[in-house]
């Protein structure tokens, strides 16, 4: 067994938990059954008793040897001490939200939040009486003005959706904790090789290991991470509840994909960062939402807590029609049209966005840069802002 406390995270990535090899097998097979038998009914017993769970397995609702291999990379790369995969990122965050919810109980969220979660606050848990309040949670102090007595849960984002803005982490758990307020963090952005919020005193790290950690959008997955008993608790009960395990064979595809996960994420966020930055003196672009640029206004807190920056971004179009927005995203050619990202290609897809600081509704243009070349990506954004540019022409 290799010392995880002495690993390169590349190490980690491409090693641990997957000693001894399986009739030296270089890659770990795939465990594609749904239940363990045992020699003997004690053995059985024993097995049904254990935390954590497995090994021995039981059953693979709730644990399988498969899934054990990627969840020990993952519990590793976040400083954490257990991890549970989920058959995709919502499935893993809803898991850990309402671990921490009762009839009755507050939530404290960012207003840029991604939009299913916010559903899931608003309109889903308001039938359990699950009240929740919207904060920018660029201040500290906000959030603590908007927590109540009956608060349970502060729900966080690295960085937030849209716009990317960051919340303080120290500053945040150090005042749940004191407060006996749980604390969960969505960090499929960062990863955790640009950021480790459990060493920053967050209680829960969700991923949507669908993105950067597949890396090759052939799966939907999700990811808890935490210390073992909060993963054995949420195990057995939300995610032995709601069925959303991770199978085998999604399990192995994830461990295929996060194997090459250090050496793609920096590409992403290098290829990012250049078009980011060009973009910032496009006469058509009014404003550019990216953690990385010098004119990233919580630049101060970026540096302070993350490694790196990662490949998905947006811009705000100074033509804010919606006609203007739709035609600029349809003119891309490498640019494809969809909602997810984290893999190597790149996307698009235009978000009409409102939080409380806007006056009004603005539409951002957000951008995932994959692994094509950086100069054909900018050429392909040049040809769209000249098509839409056109088509404004012939309309005057």
């Amino acid at each position: 067994m290799f010392p995880d406390h002495d690993m390169d995270v590349a190490t980690i990535l491409a090693h641990l938990g997957e000693q001894p090899k399986n009739q030296g097998a270089v890659v770990p097979p795939i465990f594609q059954n749904s239940l363990f038998t045992f020699e003997t009914t004690e053995a059985l017993l024993h097995a049904l008793e254990q935390k954590p769970l497995g090994p021995p397995h039981h059953y693979s609702r709730l644990s399988n040897p498969t899934l054990s291999v990627i969840e020990q990379k993952i519990a590793a790369l976040e400083g954490a001490e257990a991890c549970k995969v989920t058959g995709c990122g919502m499935a893993a965050i809803t898991a850990a939200v309402t671990h921490f919810l009762k009839a009755g109980a507050h939530v404290v969220c960012p207003d840029t939040a991604y939009g299913p979660v916010r559903r899931l606050l608003s309109d889903y848990m308001a039938r359990f009486n699950v009240s929740v309040t919207y904060v920018s949670g660029t201040s500290t102090d906000e959030i603590v003005a908007a927590c109540r007595p009956e608060t349970t849960l502060i729900y966080l984002e690295s960085p937030s959706s849209a716009l990317f803005r960051m919340q303080d982490l120290p500053a945040i758990t150090a005042y749940a904790r004191a407060n006996g307020i749980n604390t969960v963090i969505d960090n499929t952005y960062a990863t955790p090789l640009l950021l480790n919020p459990i060493s920053l005193g967050v209680d829960v790290v969700c991923h949507s290991a669908t993105k950067y950690m597949s890396g090759h959008s052939d799966i939907t997955a999700g990811a808890i991470v935490g210390s073992q008993k909060m993963i054995y608790d949420i195990t057995m009960a939300e995610v032995n509840m709601m069925g959303n395990i991770l199978h085998p064979f999604s399990a192995w595809l994830l461990l295929r994909g996060i194997r090459t996960l250090a050496a793609r994420l920096p590409l992403h966020g290098k290829t990012a960062d250049d078009v980011a930055n060009w973009l910032e003196g496009h006469p058509s672009v009014a404003q550019v939402h990216h953690i990385s640029l010098d004119s990233y206004p919580q630049r101060d807190l970026y540096q302070k807590m993350f490694k790196g920056s990662g490949g998905l971004f947006s811009f705000e179009p100074k033509d804010q029609s919606r006609e203007s927005v739709l035609a600029f995203c349809d003119a891309l050619k490498i640019f494809q049209r969809g909602i997810s990202w984290g893999g190597f290609e790149s996307l698009v897809v235009p978000l009409l966005t409102s939080p409380a600081d806007y006056e009004k509704p603005r539409w951002v243009i957000r951008l995932f840069c994959g692994l094509e070349g950086v100069n054909d990506l900018k050429a392909d954004i040049s040809q769209a802002f000249d098509r839409v540019e056109a088509l404004s022409a012939t309309r005057v």
